[in-house]
């Protein structure tokens, strides 16, 4: 370790300022505060913060106390926050100084590295899988520790806001689209494509080659699909089956991305999966039941699959899609000062929000 860096690994006297969790409840329960410098141990990375991404179930439920986060919290102030983007500010012991100063996108995963899944490079499925912001103190502060795996060298021409979206988006994305089979020449349909994952579903899709067909739930926000990289946007309508078939010739997709699991919405879009048609789910807001038949999966070779989030294989892949020009959509990235945290979770709870909320440490 060079001098100079020991001079920044010791930096840790002074505190540093952050949006505290001081308990569970309403936004209001987020307020600023400081807290001692964290310092890296080995095989991480302090990181000097400038965009966080705010998210629905890591950030907002959480926030409130709600499953499936909200119950680890046992101890407060908490720092929220999980994948964010910044400057590499110290390393720690076994680390290469040479990160030092470096811009990066940093992944919110912890997973124990020593599971059978872990071993087989599925760290998605690690019963012991932890996240920053939940399972340590997050990203909603000057700066975050983190594991030096999980950070990732970003292009010059790369945003900040762009890196935090792309950091927390990207890996479940490319994770959904890979369980899918999405590829160049294949019709798929996201259900909630105005959302911060849809989008960043629609657009990755987009760039694949795909044929993007987007659901919002117009009650929501009329003019939560615009600017996205779709050939038709529908409403979440019990017809909706219909003009699926009517915007794919009849054939119905290839593919559903659902990351709302929502009853209504399943039985609307249903018939209208191809035959050898895959259904991706990564999310369940309303937590209810779907009618699950199946008696068409078997007969028409049709798959379910559930995806958790990235892998380390998908992180670095979904890294290397934006060294060769993945961008975020840029009407989907909305960003606010940090300290307007409970105004972001405010807008995300009551869907007055779309697309993915950023927020900015200058």
């Amino acid at each position: 370790m060079s001098a100079k860096h020991r001079r920044r690994a010791r930096r840790g006297a002074r505190p540093v300022k952050a949006v505290l969790l001081t308990g569970f409840g309403s936004p209001d329960v987020l307020r600023a505060g400081e807290l001692p410098t964290p310092e890296p141990g080995p095989e991480e990375v302090r990181v000097r913060v400038r965009a966080v991404a705010v998210a629905r179930t890591k950030d907002v439920a959480t926030r409130a106390g709600r499953p499936p986060f909200g119950p680890l919290i046992r101890r407060f102030p908490h720092v929220l926050g999980t994948e964010h983007a910044g400057v590499v500010d110290a390393a720690g012991p076994g680390v290469s100084p040479a990160l030092v100063g470096r811009r990066v996108g940093v992944s919110a995963i912890l997973p124990c590295r020593e599971c059978r899944a872990c071993r087989r490079g599925r760290e998605e499925a690690c019963p012991s899988l932890g996240l920053i912001g939940v399972h340590r103190p997050g990203s909603y502060a000057e700066y975050c520790v983190a594991p030096a795996t999980g950070v990732h060298v970003l292009p010059d021409d790369v945003s900040d806001p762009e890196a935090a979206s792309l950091a927390a988006n990207g890996p479940v994305a490319r994770a959904q689209l890979d369980a899918g089979d999405v590829r160049e020449g294949s019709t798929v349909l996201v259900v909630g494509a105005s959302g911060s994952l849809g989008s960043t579903v629609a657009a990755l899709a987009a760039y694949r080659g795909a044929t993007v067909i987007g659901v919002g739930r117009a009650s929501r926000r009329p003019d939560g699909l615009t600017g996205l990289p779709i050939a038709a946007a529908l409403d979440a309508t019990a017809d909706l089956a219909d003009h699926i078939r009517e915007a794919t010739d009849g054939e119905g997709v290839d593919c559903v991305i659902d990351n709302l699991g929502v009853p209504a919405l399943w039985k609307a879009y249903r018939p209208a999966l191809a035959t050898m048609g895959r259904i991706v789910v990564s999310g369940a807001i309303e937590h209810d039941p779907v009618p699950l038949q199946l008696l068409p999966f078997y007969l028409r070779s049709q798959s379910l699959i559930g995806v958790r989030t990235g892998n380390r294989r998908q992180i670095a892949a979904l890294w290397q899609d934006v060294r060769t020009g993945f961008r975020p959509p840029p009407s989907h990235l909305h960003q606010l000062p940090w300290t307007d945290a409970p105004l972001a979770h405010r807008q995300i709870e009551d869907g007055t929000a779309h697309g993915q909320t950023i927020l900015e440490i200058p």
